[in-house]
């Protein structure tokens, strides 16, 4: 097992934080709590790690799934590849809901359920933070070490989203959670990092400042994938690609809505990949940006094309029953049409991943 040394002060940088803030038909859902048989998460992982020193953790082969197959995920170039395999990777799968208003999801059941039924490959962890960096519920990192601990036994990628518009006017707390997160999380080959989820009315040199802030605190701990978001909501990543944040494995979020975001913003990313940074689509829809309207069945298309073309990996917003179009679900777990469209896209492509072989 490798092993990954990362010299850092982390008060410093937490003071550092501190100086930054200061400036400015019908299915019904089988839902079942997973078994601790065959866990590969250690209990040693609720206990505090007093090294600086992290060990990668073993996904064994015999797990299956797509982190036993391409391992950790890596940037090379424009492009993300697997660690084992060497190839680009792209994997697909679902967002969950803002964590403070979809409590119930968070559980072991509904992510069985995404990989089981859905045949998800990802699953994104949307820890919910207000529009000042303070998160709305403290209790919820509970409810994500539960849903993170299954993904991980079920052989998947994670996303561990600080999902925010205004994450930068309080990276203290930010740092403070992703120290947390990388030292409990960070040796597994599963985690990927979102520091920021759509910034919103935010120009890039402050976005760009965060993120210089949060890094190094990950670092500290792991080497894993990072993704930065960009300004207007993760729209404008040319902005990124200009001046792109120092350091390896860190990608850019692109997010769309297919029934709002046509060409224009395809072409925002076709130049970013031009410009050699790795894109990663962290949030998508395949309605209106509002969660609403109807599904845009030829918009999407549209952007499975380009997302297939380019190996782009992506997560579909969301799993959660709130009364909006977006939502995979409507009242008791039954699958909404949103989700019977999600849920063929997805298990179109993962059905076939050369992980399955």
């Amino acid at each position: 097992m490798k092993k990954y040394r990362f010299i850092i002060n982390t008060a410093a940088i937490l003071a550092a934080a501190v100086m930054l803030a200061s400036c400015g038909g019908n299915k019904e859902g089988n839902i079942k709590e997973s078994e601790a048989k065959g866990s590969i998460v250690s209990s040693e992982i609720k206990e505090e790690n007093t090294s600086a020193v992290t060990e990668k953790t073993e996904i064994p082969e015999a797990l299956g799934g797509p982190v036993a197959f391409y391992g950790e995920l890596k940037t090379d170039g424009n492009r993300i590849i697997g660690s084992k395999s060497g190839d680009p990777v792209r994997v697909n799968g679902m967002s969950f809901f803002w964590s403070n208003w979809s409590q119930k999801y968070y559980t072991a059941g509904y992510v069985d359920l995404m990989a089981e039924d859905f045949g998800c490959e990802i699953l994104r962890f949307p820890y919910g933070i207000d529009d000042n960096g303070v998160p709305y519920d403290e209790s919820d990192i509970e409810r994500l070490d539960t849903v993170i601990e299954a993904a991980i036994n079920k052989g998947l990628y994670v996303i561990i989203d600080w999902h925010s518009h205004g994450a930068h006017k309080n990276p203290g707390k930010a740092a403070e959670f992703f120290g947390r997160m990388a030292e409990k999380y960070g040796s597994y080959d599963n985690i990927i990092f979102e520091i920021y989820n759509e910034p919103k009315d935010v120009q890039w040199k402050d976005i760009r400042a965060y993120a210089e802030t949060i890094i190094p605190v990950i670092r500290e701990y792991s080497d894993n994938l990072i993704v930065v978001g960009t300004p207007n909501w993760s729209q404008e990543v040319t902005a990124a690609a200009k001046t792109p944040v120092e350091g390896e494995n860190i990608a850019y979020a692109l997010h769309f809505y297919a029934g709002t975001h046509k060409e224009w913003l395809r072409d925002y990313g076709d130049k970013a990949l031009k410009a050699g940074v790795p894109l990663f689509v962290t949030e998508w829809g395949s309605v209106s940006s509002d969660g609403n309207g109807d599904i845009d069945r030829a918009s999407t298309e549209e952007w499975l094309r380009w997302l297939d073309d380019n190996g782009l990996s992506g997560c579909v917003w969301a799993v959660n029953d709130k009364d909006e179009s977006s939502s995979i679900f409507i009242m008791n777990d039954i699958i909404s049409d949103t989700g019977e469209f999600i849920k063929g896209i997805i298990r179109e492509r993962t059905d076939k991943a050369p992980w399955r072989e």
